[in-house]
């Protein structure tokens, strides 16, 4: 504005060219950002960028009972637990995805398998992400204890 004051009002054409070269400025790279979206969403929209393809899987519990591995089926769960909490346990069961396992008794040390079934049936090919509760009696003081653990893993 100071410019068409000083002037009297007269150059309306040096406004003209600032305005069309913007406006090109916006369109060319309007355009590009457009077309890397689409690109983004096409990708997206097929399953290149899901994110459960790039997540590791996982089975953690509390400390002292390790989740040392699982394999997970449409049927259910199998975990293979180890007991390192300086004592025997007894009484210990697994619930999870709508089922609980059987119950078994691990000495310190001790490794053991538990199995779960699933209710309902889990689909080939998912993605699983649950709470595994662990439920065990400590023998040497007869205290029950109740501990929350993840699994996250792909089902096969």
């Amino acid at each position: 504005m100071l410019l068409n004051i000083k002037h009297g009002g007269g150059n309306k054409m040096f406004y003209k060219k600032r305005g069309q070269a913007a406006m090109e400025f916006l369109m060319t790279y309007g355009w590009a950002i457009l077309v890397v979206l689409v690109a983004i969403a096409a990708l997206a929209y097929f399953g290149v960028l899901s994110p459960a393809r790039f997540l590791p899987e996982r089975c953690f519990l509390a400390p002292g009972v390790a989740c040392l591995d699982h394999s997970i089926s449409t049927s259910g769960l199998s975990l293979v637990l180890r007991n390192s909490l300086g004592s025997d346990i007894s009484g210990v069961t697994v619930a999870a995805c709508g089922g609980t396992s059987a119950s078994t008794a691990l000495a310190n040390g001790a490794q053991a398998t538990v199995s779960i079934t699933c209710s309902p049936a889990l689909s080939s090919g998912s993605q699983f992400k649950g709470t595994l509760n662990l439920t065990y009696t400590n023998v040497d003081t007869g205290l029950t204890h109740s501990v929350n653990g993840d699994l996250a893993a792909r089902v096969a």
